[in-house]
């Protein structure tokens, strides 16, 4: 379990949130699921919704924007105490901006940008919003991973922007390494195994913990979701792929509560 009152380091997954057509669908869902709590941030924030455990913030919640064609996702956010640099060295690696970048009132800085295969991400730069509060645990985001179809070029990519270094887990079944900030995983980088069908496009997936993995999913065909990939034993825990109940995509991954709260450094 880990606190943050403090910006995260540059290239940190420091923030999810999704924008849906329904928030209201969203929030009876999560909040069975995952136990959350919701703040409405009001009518200047478009009624965002903070979510949270325990008072933390660990998640974000809007309705898609009127008029635009978004696709309903979950957005993993990578932190950058330097949104316009960042932003150049983006396109200047062959990435994307979607959104440029903006101003989020006092909460910080933003932006949405895409590599050069596909995968779309956000930034964040904070201001009086550091982003998740609580992770690695129970009801908040375990991990943040990018599947693509160009391992090599995503690779170099991320080192380029964010200056990352990488653990090459692969063997003969997978390709898949974690992404080092100062020698820490913060997240991870993986090929798309080729039965995955063509129309799944390149991703950042989240992670969210649970505590039986087995209990979430079947409480996720409750409430109206559906099973992507069944629970799986792994060594990092007990997995499952799902969707929402309205068919947003993201895992589910078995872990237990500390006993005592870590602070973040």
């Amino acid at each position: 379990m880990t606190l943050r009152d403090t910006p995260w380091p540059d290239g940190t997954p420091c923030w999810v949130d999704l924008m849906v057509p329904d928030p209201r669908m969203a929030m009876d869902f999560y909040g069975a699921l995952l136990g959350w709590q919701f703040t409405d941030q009001g009518d200047e924030s478009d009624n965002y919704l903070m979510c949270s455990v325990d008072g933390r913030a660990v998640a974000g919640l809007g309705g898609s924007p009127a008029g635009e064609d978004a696709p309903a996702v979950w957005t993993t956010y990578l932190a950058t105490s330097d949104l316009d640099r960042t932003a150049a060295a983006v396109t200047d690696a062959g990435g994307t901006l979607l959104v440029p970048p903006v101003d989020v009132m006092a909460h910080g800085r933003m932006a949405v940008a895409a590599d050069p295969v596909g995968a779309a991400f956000g930034l964040w730069q904070a201001g009086g919003h550091i982003g998740a509060r609580l992770t690695d645990t129970p009801s908040s985001v375990l991990w943040n991973e990018c599947m693509v179809r160009d391992f090599d070029t995503a690779r170099d990519f991320y080192a380029a922007v964010f200056g990352y270094g990488f653990d090459d887990m692969s063997d003969d079944q997978y390709t898949y390494a974690t992404m080092l900030v100062d020698g820490r995983p913060v997240g991870g980088l993986g090929l798309l195994p080729d039965d995955v069908p063509a129309d799944v496009p390149p991703h950042w997936m989240v992670y969210f913990g649970v505590p039986d993995t087995d209990a979430a999913v079947a409480e996720v065909d409750r409430l109206g979701g559906r099973v992507l990939a069944d629970p799986t034993d792994t060594p990092y825990g007990r997995y499952s792929m799902v969707t929402d109940n309205q068919g947003v995509s993201f895992s589910l991954l078995s872990v237990t509560a500390e006993p005592e709260l870590t602070a973040a450094t």
